[in-house]
């Protein structure tokens, strides 16, 4: 009798069962689960961005997406996660992984996919991507399971970007420009780059809660005069008179919330920019100061992303919706022609119309946000912008954030007070409705109830 038959057929049995712990999520070193990953992943989208002066609703729909990305791809690993699908406006069912996934890895190269396709440079994202396989190596994740939780990843990210495809995006690239008229009041472009309005037709995006873009639409400004006594003709005397006699402290709160990155400066003949983040930066910094802050697993820190980053996506289709129904002229231009020809505000006045301000509006949207993953009065020290040269401050909550946000463009001479003030009540009621709508958390897990096993490596 010949034993050979036997001994092959138990060497395939051998491989067959070492490939299949090869794959094994449960196999998955801790190190791969680590939140950073995905921290880092997020960072590098932001840098990109930056160096490539991605105006600041462009900025805020590539966060979105990149950000639903991460979440989706690992939202079918944990049972404590509700899936999206359903949730946000014309966002299908996620496909489900066919073969063992790591979710957590999955969710890192689903972020870096959708970030890639959403921008030009490619190469900072490329780079992170390799250095990402370098440490999964090196911690002792088999390269199939890597193999394969990548290309679930790309898989996820594929299905959010043909998603994205139908927001609208494509034919705002085709929209008609912001047309300058000489009606009393109206927005004009500024210096120094007179630039023309940018995005005038994105309240037209497909929103990602709200139902329209102007749900929650705020009282009209003040009606234009530049008569004493009117109040238009008080507002833009703040601001003038503010301008005249800042303390150091406006100085320090009008730089840190800046995010313009616009701003331009001239040598001779030539013009040039300053790397600055946006808006939306900014908040997506603090969700991440916020999720380290609070200790986050790798779930906790793609719900921080993903509800800042939908909550400021909506509430740049909502500010943009009134600056381009109102139209209104800046402080910068009323005051060089009503009052002093020589004042300038202290931040460089960015290209579009007045009101409302939309760093108060997406500040107080993210600021509810954020609330509700980690309650109020959750203190954090925000080192967003020392990469930037400014130095940190510290809040005692998010919505004390955005408030100081929003008067911030006050001090930084760039916005009317009822502009600030008006859009943290319409940055409150597109947070508010996140909040309202939007169910991250199973329930029964949420409660206290156990949660059962799932093939997702380690407890995260």
């Amino acid at each position: 009798m010949s034993f050979r038959p036997l001994a092959l057929a138990g060497l395939v049995a051998l491989v067959a069962l070492a490939g299949c712990q090869d794959a094994d999520p449960a196999a998955a070193p801790p190190e791969a689960s680590d939140p950073e990953l995905l921290h880092g992943a997020l960072l590098r989208v932001t840098d990109v961005m930056t160096y490539d002066i991605f105006s600041p609703p462009v900025a805020s729909r590539v966060y979105a997406y990149t950000s639903v990305a991460a979440y989706e791809a690992l939202a079918p690993f944990r049972p404590d996660l509700v899936t999206l699908a359903g949730q946000l406006n014309g966002l299908g069912a996620t496909p489900a992984p066919t073969e063992p996934v790591h979710g957590p890895t999955a969710a890192v190269y689903a972020a870096l996919a959708v970030g890639e396709a959403l921008t030009f440079s490619d190469e900072e994202i490329d780079a992170y991507r390799t250095s990402v396989e370098a440490r999964l190596d090196q911690a002792g994740m088999s390269r199939r399971l890597r193999r394969q939780s990548q290309s679930y990843g790309e898989t996820v990210a594929q299905h959010v970007l043909a998603w994205a495809s139908g927001d609208g995006y494509a034919q705002t690239r085709s929209a008609p420009a912001y047309t300058i008229t000489d009606e009393p009041g109206t927005w004009r472009p500024t210096p120094p780059a007179y630039m023309d309005a940018i995005e005038p037709g994105w309240a037209t995006m497909r929103p990602f809660v709200l139902d329209s873009a102007s749900q929650f639409k705020p009282l009209p400004p003040y009606p234009y005069s530049v008569e004493p006594g009117s109040e238009f003709r008080r507002q833009v005397d703040e601001v003038y008179e503010i301008g005249r006699d800042m303390t150091d402290e406006q100085r320090e709160i009008a730089a840190f919330w800046d995010c313009n990155p616009y701003v331009m400066h001239t040598r001779g003949h030539a013009m040039f920019a300053t790397k600055k983040i946006t808006p939306g930066g900014h908040w997506m910094g603090i969700a991440a100061i916020a999720s380290r802050t609070a200790d986050d697993d790798i779930a906790g820190a793609a719900e921080a992303y993903v509800r800042t980053a939908i909550a400021v996506a909506d509430g740049f289709i909502s500010v943009w919706d009134e600056k381009f129904r109102s139209r209104l002229v800046r402080p910068e231009t009323v005051i060089n022609e009503h009052i002093d020809e020589d004042w300038a505000p202290l931040l460089q006045t960015p290209p579009f119309p007045e009101y409302s301000s939309g760093h108060s509006v997406i500040s107080a949207a993210a600021a509810e946000a954020l609330t509700d993953v980690y309650g109020d009065g959750f203190a954090f020290h925000d080192t967003t912008e020392v990469a930037y040269g400014l130095p940190a401050r510290d809040f005692t909550s998010f919505r004390q954030a955005a408030e100081e946000a929003a008067v911030s463009r006050l001090y930084g001479g760039i916005h009317y007070r009822m502009a600030a003030e008006r859009g943290v009540e319409q940055g409150r009621g597109v947070g508010g409705l996140h909040v309202e709508r939007i169910e991250m958390r199973a329930p029964s897990v949420a409660q206290g109830a156990p949660v059962r096993p799932v093939a997702n490596g380690p407890a995260e």
